[in-house]
């Protein structure tokens, strides 16, 4: 019950894209003699093409894959924001560094929630820019306006793989999305115009069609831009979900199974218990209906102290239960605590196993002679 709740979390946990009608595409440039200047107008020429492809919305860069790419930029980069007083021994706070292109927010269906999207008047040549993540808006200007503002990378790393460390304007607050983890968490990010920053790589097609009766198309349309250019890993984002929760469903299903075998035996064995202590009171039976005792009486009373034996059972078996599972969640993250569902399902079946263990060798000795009863060893 507790893997199959925490599958079934996972699962419906709320991503905040658009996942069944968004194909994500590998389009990485591999020619490090290309300027970014002839990078950004390769990329810009796909997305002007597969846009007028039918069946086709809406066409994006961006630098990851959400789930597929996750820790591609590890912890993320530390940063600092105008107006922004950390207390005394406290380090920069972390975001994750992301590079998109105009139309990438309405592409995955993420909204913003003040300011505007990117542009094309957002170049190179123009001011810097960004958009931040309403996590980076509480945490940086709790009280005050985010919108125009300025925040600057402060990361040493920065300096080693060419990101500026020059103040830029926010210019939007995205909703937050957290695209490196399935169960989705606050994820403080920063977004910055493709062509103001290293990025790209990454191809996101929002069709009204099947996504994937496109990658032909889409294949063909960069290979005449850029013959070498490999188109890699097509893929709407709800499969790419899918591949990634795959190993919690297989644990899910092979630890379930064993679990379904080991409720069985318990069945089994609380069945055979049971009837083996009904039967071997036969002697007692026989007392009871010589003194006077009716059938039905014999056999209610039986009933009613199996049910009792299994119910205590049960109840030692569910607290033991509880115990285990939140000891197992301590290394398993993300693990739901069974259900009232569950639990009941559970219990409901060895009560009925118990009962049923009962009645058919207590309905035997209820109607046996009363003689042969008193003579049983």
């Amino acid at each position: 019950g507790m893997l199959m709740t925490s599958l079934l979390s996972l699962q419906r946990a709320e991503t905040g894209f658009n996942t069944h009608n968004v194909l994500a595409l590998n389009v990485p440039i591999l020619s490090f003699e290309r300027p970014p200047e002839q990078v950004a107008i390769l990329y810009k020429e796909a997305i002007r093409r597969i846009s007028q492809l039918p069946g086709v919305e809406r066409v994006a860069v961006g630098t990851i894959v959400p789930w597929r790419d996750a820790g591609t930029f590890g912890p993320g980069f530390q940063f600092s924001a105008e107006g922004y007083a950390k207390a005394d021994g406290e380090e920069d706070p972390r975001a994750r560094f992301r590079t998109v292109s105009p139309g990438f927010f309405a592409a995955l269906g993420v909204p913003i929630i003040a300011g505007r999207d990117f542009s094309e008047a957002d170049r190179a040549d123009a001011e810097p820019v960004v958009i931040i993540s309403e996590s980076v808006a509480k945490r940086m200007f709790p009280t005050q306006e985010a919108l125009n503002r300025r925040m600057m990378w402060t990361d040493p790393v920065t300096q080693f793989v060419g990101i500026r460390t020059a103040p830029r304007r926010i210019v939007g607050i995205a909703a937050d999305v957290d695209d490196e983890n399935v169960v989705p968490g606050p994820a403080m990010s920063v977004y910055h115009p493709f062509e103001q920053e290293i990025g790209g790589g990454r191809m996101f097609v929002h069709a009204s069609t099947d996504p994937y009766t496109l990658v032909p198309s889409i294949t063909r349309i960069i290979r005449e831009l850029s013959p070498d250019q490999p188109v890699e890993q097509a893929a709407t984002l709800a499969d790419i979900r899918a591949e990634v929760l795959a190993p919690d469903r297989l644990n899910a299903l092979v630890f379930g199974g064993f679990a379904g075998v080991a409720l069985m035996i318990a069945v089994v064995g609380v069945a055979g218990v049971l009837a083996f202590s009904v039967s071997a009171r036969t002697r007692e039976f026989g007392v009871r209906l010589a003194i006077g005792s009716a059938p039905r009486h014999l056999l209610t009373r039986v009933l009613r102290e199996g049910a009792v034996i299994a119910g205590a059972g049960i109840v030692v078996g569910a607290i033991g239960g509880l115990i285990l599972a939140r000891v197992v969640g301590f290394y398993i993250p993300d693990v739901e605590i069974p259900g009232l569902v569950p639990v009941t399902a559970a219990a409901a079946v060895l009560v009925a196993a118990a009962v049923l263990a009962s009645l058919m060798p207590a309905a035997r000795a209820s109607r046996i002679d009363v003689i042969q009863a008193l003579r049983a060893e």
